[in-house]
């Protein structure tokens, strides 16, 4: 693991921990990679619930509740599919907290107007709240965009984590 992303796993655990959150995440390009930072540090077993590899369309659908029409509305990297995949994991699991991650990791399958290296990020709190964000990380490699997707999505657990009163 990358020392930005070791730093930024630990945080968020350590922040959760003290809140008494617990956490899920919902991948799709990186394919398990924010579940693997978070369990690659000690103490994850405390608050990382679970993870949800949902590549497929399909597999959005049937482990997250995402609608199949909701994909074919909005295509599988979409705000709106961001933000089901979130609130499915939070559905689908005793957490507090989930981060889904869906995009274009490339080096091919983008277009004009999903190009390779659009991911949209989603955050879902049990209080209600979902943060969505959209990053367009250009036509870096695949690992490339992979690893600045997870250190994206940590940022979004972070700011739940410390929104929910995970300051400590």
């Amino acid at each position: 693991m990358e020392n930005t992303e070791n730093v930024k796993a630990i945080t968020t655990l350590v922040k959760a921990k003290s809140a008494g959150l617990r956490i899920a995440s919902a991948e799709s390009c990186t394919g398990g990679l924010v579940a693997a930072a978070l369990t690659e540090a000690p103490g994850a077993s405390e608050v990382f619930e679970r993870g949800f590899v949902t590549y497929s369309n399909e597999a959005k659908t049937d482990l997250l509740g995402v609608p199949a029409p909701l994909i074919a509305a909005h295509g599988a990297v979409s705000a709106e599919v961001a933000r089901a995949m979130a609130e499915g994991a939070l559905a689908h699991s005793l957490a507090d907290v989930a981060v889904s991650i869906t995009g274009v990791a490339g080096p091919g399958g983008g277009s004009a107007e999903k190009p390779v290296g659009l991911v949209h990020f989603a955050c879902a709190r049990r209080d209600g709240v979902v943060v969505h964000v959209a990053r367009r990380f250009g036509p870096l490699s695949r690992a490339a965009i992979r690893a600045a997707a997870v250190e994206q999505a940590l940022d979004l657990l972070i700011d739940a984590v410390d929104a929910m009163g995970g300051k400590g």
